[in-house]
């Protein structure tokens, strides 16, 4: 089998076609009996196919002709381009996917950049060639700018109606170098993914660098100083398939049997634990989280369940963080960090479905640096931690650069969307006849939340963006908090720009006069910034007609049933607190 094995990927921007093409792949190598095929096959998730994303990486074995070909099909929202780095690290080329309709667009390029860094051959296609809308030789002539290529090596597919797909895999096996196959050398095996298993403990995902793995063969993970026995081995078809071994150059799964999810790390080295004196591979950098969200449960006795449950997510998906924290409101919970809001969603309504835990979502943050009166500098990753404003000296907020990618006639709407934030336009660079990239700066608080809808939106879903850390800048902030009925909410408060207090306090209670059930008392919801009320909306009493059972008589029995109803509606306000339904949490930070 030597020089028989290719490990490629597909990356692209999102929604340009990856699963698509995925499933073509399938169908071209008999992966899947046509019976059992559906659309978007490897996206193995209800939530995925739910909302039309691919959220979690996803190997699979495919056979052509006497070649085996390891694909991963991989996210394409900058929320999860953690999956992409890990995918990346575990193959040696990457189909580079763009859709003849939209172009070159920005996570086009952070993709492509990720690639280039880990040295990875490029396949460029071109789909949704079939299109009416489709600019096929536009596309290609900056495809080949890009990649300084000619634009005859740029293959062009539909993945929908499958025209050119068995040209790319030809392609693929043409181009991608093959894996190298060093199994006369001790083990070492790259762990890419995971996830937890009741019977098999930890099921770690392996790009097998050099040696071979059996099942019962003794293991050593080098990061954690774990030592286990190998359950099963086998490779993805895309389910679990076992196998005698798992050798050089291919791409499979462990089932390491242990039961601590902590002690299999992504990144780490797996290796037999008569070889553990070898030199582990190089791993994975760590993402940094940039927005941090608290989740609390609504019953405090599902504590436990949560810690359990964010434990097996983080497995699966390493590039969120989460330690636990308490509020006087709130109860126990965790305080999260995540690469995106969509990411922090995507989360949350996992424990929901997954685990059945109805939850109080605070609002998404970023990271804040602040300085007291001491001078001392600490930092801030949620509203609930923020200090009364005599306490503090100065504040710092991160900065970014934002690349937008846009087709030039929808540029003034895009230029109008960035007006609305705070900071400044660097630079305007042609990518193509039709295309433009703007590098714009701005605090991080600016874009995290909804500028990704708002884009999208303006621009009817043509533009894109990415985004990175520039530098720390002082700010002028203060906390807003919101009263419901009385009772500071703290899930809803946000630290927010002095000047814009007002804005996001009077938009923050209206959303919630639209989202919140009546009660049977009249609900103030009140926007409140440095012990000032700032914004005001009232949810109106349900009413009920206690008069309607009478028949008759003096007036004074009706009053007095009114005001028998008035008395026990001011009772109520006073003592009871409003229950909030975990979908209002979410609806709110969408807005």
């Amino acid at each position: 089998m030597e020089g028989k094995i290719r490990n490629f990927v597909i990356i692209a921007h999102i929604d340009h076609g990856k699963s698509t093409l995925a499933d073509r792949f399938l169908e071209l190598t008999g992966a899947v009996e046509k019976r059992h095929m559906k659309e978007q096959f490897l996206d193995q998730m209800e939530l995925e196919r739910e909302k039309g994303i691919t959220i979690k990486l996803q190997p699979v074995r495919l056979k052509y002709k006497d070649y085996i070909l390891n694909l991963i099909d991989t996210p394409g929202h900058a929320d999860f381009s953690y999956e992409v780095s890990r995918s990346l690290a575990a193959v040696e080329g990457a189909i580079l996917l763009v859709d003849a309709t939209k172009g070159v667009q920005a996570q086009t390029l952070a993709n492509l950049k990720l690639a280039r860094e880990e040295g990875l051959t490029i396949v460029p296609a071109i789909n949704k060639i079939d299109l009416p809308s489709a600019r096929v030789e536009e596309v290609s002539r900056s495809i080949a700018d890009l990649l300084t290529i000619e634009e005859r090596d740029i293959l062009r597919i539909s993945a929908k109606t499958g025209e050119g797909v068995k040209e790319l895999l030809e392609a693929v096996v043409a181009r991608v170098p093959s894996a190298r196959e060093e199994t006369e050398k001790p083990l070492r095996a790259l762990v890419f993914d995971s996830h937890f298993d009741a019977f098999k403990g930890v099921v770690a995902y392996v790009r097998v660098v050099e040696g071979m793995v059996k099942t019962n063969d003794a293991l050593f993970l080098m990061a954690s100083r774990a030592e286990s026995t190998a359950k099963e081995v086998g490779h993805f078809t895309p389910e679990e398939a076992p196998d005698p071994e798992v050798r050089a150059g291919h791409i499979g799964y462990i089932a390491t049997g242990l039961k601590e999810s902590e002690l299999v790390r992504i990144g780490d080295t797996i290796t037999l634990s008569q070889s553990a004196q070898i030199a582990p591979l190089e791993g994975y950098k760590r993402p940094k989280p940039v927005v941090f969200v608290s989740f609390y449960p609504q019953d405090p006795q599902d504590f436990d369940v949560l810690k359990d449950a964010l434990s097996k997510l983080r497995l699966n998906d390493p590039s969120f963080e989460y330690e636990p924290e308490s509020h006087e409101a709130l109860g126990r919970g965790f305080r999260c960090g995540f690469l995106g809001v969509l990411h922090s969603e995507i989360i949350s309504e996992r424990l929901q479905r997954e685990y059945g835990i109805q939850l109080v979502i605070s609002r998404p943050s970023v990271e804040f640096k602040v300085t007291d009166l001491k001078g001392k500098e600490f930092s801030i990753k949620t509203a609930a931690e923020w200090p009364e404003e005599h306490q503090i000296q100065s504040a710092k907020e991160p900065w970014v650069w934002l690349e937008i990618v846009t087709p030039s006639s929808y540029y003034s709407q895009m230029v109008q969307l960035l007006s609305q934030l705070e900071g400044q336009l660097l630079e305007t660079n042609t990518i193509s006849q039709h295309a433009l990239s703007v590098i714009f700066e701005t605090p991080l608080r600016e874009i995290v939340i909804d500028f990704y809808d708002k884009l999208k939106s303006a621009t009817q879903g043509m533009a894109s963006m990415d985004y990175q850390i520039a530098d720390w800048r002082p700010a002028n902030l203060v906390k807003l908090e919101i009263h419901i009925a009385g009772q500071v909410e703290e899930a809803f408060s946000q630290v927010v720009s002095r000047g814009k207090a007002y804005r996001e306090g009077k938009a923050v209670a209206e959303k919630l006069k639209e989202l919140l059930p009546p009660q049977l008392f009249a609900m103030p919801i009140q926007a409140v910034s440095e012990g000032k009320v700032i914004a005001r909306e009232t949810i109106k009493a349900r009413r009920r007609d206690v008069t309607a059972p009478l028949y008759g008589g003096d007036v004074t029995r009706k009053r007095k049933l009114l005001e028998k109803q008035k008395k026990g509606k001011k009772e109520l306000a006073a003592k009871t607190r409003v229950h909030i339904p975990s979908k209002v949490f979410l609806d709110v930070f969408r807005s």
